[in-house]
């Protein structure tokens, strides 16, 4: 590991012009990305209405489930390709392809016509979409939190990787937000006809907005004083799977749980309410987009004190917190709205121990050279694992009689993450390059 444990007090400090804006263009296009990405899961039902043939609603809206799975296989071939892309020549030129690639293909699928009119090419469609999808996020990660957590200064690192999550949390909310309003104004007719595709094209216009702020940033000048370095060792995927495999796996870890409660808690918890208790789809997503706006609010709050108590605390927190109340509170689902918006709090208010922590503590991991990657692939190959397939497995569990173990899937995740922050080193007030 680059950082070395320093018993000094980290000072915080205010953020120059410069930092400020960094934070800001990497966050607003970081959202951008998310939008697209996001509004697969808000319109998965009718996605499954469109793509796939009629007849079987509960196998077309598993299949649509597997194909959300499916995105994450790529997500660790994007992290490896684009992450290595982002180490050797920039953070910037990095995320400035992964978001052209993430909007094209958010184009692509609102103009596919559905499967009564093309038939299984639609299918197919969908799939590329969601591998080119998939290919984009795992880049975006390792890129998008070098860049943050390297423009900020000592005492100051998980506050500015905190709103690498604020960025995915307001993608989230924004794919959110245009599912309630959709659902409450459109009739079912309207939505399933073109309202989805309205909302995916907002989606690929609001990419060229990400890429114009993305050419405006600077490279980071961790990037910049290592750039002559990099050119001369040793490729970043190889660098890191030899010379830093404790750290990948650390990160892998780290992920677990991470990943696994916020993919049931700020993605699928509305259509799984839906499934499971019969609550109306706009209820449930106001509910998620209520939970998604406390959650950005809370973030950057919520790194203020990872930077001043530490990161193994805070993510201890968190992962003590669904391993005790994980049943609880999917057991009080029910059809009510606010019994759902208490759930979905609650989960959000725990997860802050992760989110507010993951940019700044992989980044502190690994040295400028290897960083993107670094982050990017051992994060992604533990979020295709255990986030990806999160949705498609709560709902096979559900049609097959296992409702009642959902929570212990969530428990036992938070409980494997748990042993790994234990055993960390702390990096809070550690050197940084």
């Amino acid at each position: 590991m680059v950082a070395t444990p320093d018993t000094t007090v980290a000072s915080p400090h205010k953020f120059t012009a410069h930092q400020r804006k960094v934070v800001f263009a990497a966050a607003i296009g970081n959202v951008v990305e998310w939008v697209d990405w996001g509004l697969y899961a808000v319109f998965v039902k009718i996605i499954s209405q469109e793509f796939f043939p009629a007849g079987d609603s509960v196998a077309s809206l598993l299949t649509t489930l597997g194909f959300f799975a499916i995105g994450f296989i790529m997500r660790p071939v994007g992290a490896a390709i684009l992450g290595s892309y982002a180490d050797k020549f920039g953070r910037k030129k990095g995320l400035i392809l992964s978001i052209a690639l993430m909007s094209g293909s958010a184009l692509v699928m609102a103009l596919t016509p559905s499967y009564a009119v093309i038939g299984v090419w639609a299918t197919a469609i969908l799939l590329v979409c969601r591998l080119v999808q998939g290919f984009s996020a795992g880049g975006e990660f390792g890129a998008s939190s070098a860049l943050l957590v390297e423009s900020a200064g000592k005492g100051r690192r998980a506050f500015a990787g905190s709103w690498q999550q604020v960025s995915v949390a307001g993608g989230t909310l924004i794919a959110s937000f245009m599912g309630t309003v959709f659902t409450w104004f459109l009739s079912p007719e309207a939505l399933l006809s073109w309202g989805w595709r309205a909302a995916f094209l907002v989606g690929a216009a609001l990419g060229l907005i990400g890429i114009w702020l993305r050419v405006s940033v600077n490279e980071t000048e961790s990037f910049v004083s290592h750039k002559p370095a990099v050119t001369t060792k040793v490729h970043p995927l190889k660098a890191m799977i030899f010379h830093h495999p404790k750290a990948a796996l650390r990160v892998a870890g780290i992920t677990i749980a991470g990943t696994l409660t916020y993919y049931i808690w700020l993605n699928y918890l509305p259509t799984y309410a839906n499934i499971t208790t019969g609550i109306p789809l706009k209820e449930a997503f106001l509910s998620q987009t209520i939970s998604i706006a406390v959650f950005m609010v809370l973030l950057p709050f919520a790194g203020m004190l990872s930077d001043r108590i530490g990161r193994k605390k805070t993510l201890g927190a968190f992962a003590v917190c669904f391993i005790l109340f994980s049943y609880p509170l999917l057991a009080m689902l029910s059809n009510n709205f606010w019994s759902l918006l208490f759930v979905q709090l609650a989960g959000i208010v725990f997860l802050l121990g992760y989110s507010c922590n993951c940019a700044a503590i992989m980044a502190e991991q690994f040295p400028p050279e290897v960083r993107a990657t670094g982050i990017a692939l051992p994060y992604a190959l533990a979020v295709a694992i255990f986030g990806g397939t999160a949705p498609y497995v709560t709902t096979w569990m559900h049609f097959n009689g296992f409702i009642n173990y959902i929570w212990l899937y969530v428990a036992l995740a938070a409980l494997i993450s748990l042993v790994v922050y234990m055993r960390m080193p702390e990096t809070n007030n550690a050197d940084f390059e």
